[in-house]
């Protein structure tokens, strides 16, 4: 029987499977610096899915001085690990852990060409705020999403 899949806080520990599980998406990935950096990050939520030891995914909320918005900075769940909800679960203790530090909504860059991606987002009441050309290291067109949960 599968160990259950749970969601915690990262903890330097996870780098190396954090680095893993980025190497395998396309461009635009977070280096051991930058994952070191936001692992020691008052500001950041660094929040991993993991099922026993195996960390099956990750997202990265960064809360910005000031603002009443967060940003989803970065999602990712592992090819092996898809169709399960996971990308769901996700997106939700992102927006929990936004929600918890006072922030009123979240916004978000994406590809334009990651279907699963929009489509999770849009079902989730995400809507485009800006299309964004040549955003992506690649030169692929993003949209900026948003979503804000406080009526304001």
């Amino acid at each position: 029987m599968p160990a259950p899949v749970r969601l915690r806080t990262a903890r330097p520990a996870d780098l190396p499977a954090l680095l893993a599980l980025e190497a395998r998406f396309p461009g635009d990935r977070l280096s051991a610096r930058q994952f070191r950096h936001h692992l020691a990050n008052p500001r950041a939520r660094l929040r991993v899915a993991v099922a026993g030891e195996n960390v099956l995914g990750y997202h990265l909320v960064l809360l910005r001085r000031g603002s009443g918005l967060a940003r989803l900075y970065s999602i990712a769940v592992d090819e092996a690990a898809r169709g399960q909800g996971l990308g769901r679960r996700l997106l939700a203790d992102a927006e929990a852990q936004a929600g918890a530090a006072g922030c009123r909504g979240l916004r978000l860059e994406v590809r334009q060409d990651n279907a699963a991606a929009n489509a999770l987002y849009q079902a989730a009441g995400y809507r485009p705020l800006a299309e964004l050309p040549a955003y992506y290291d690649d030169g692929a067109p993003g949209w900026r999403y948003g979503r804000d949960w406080s009526g304001a």
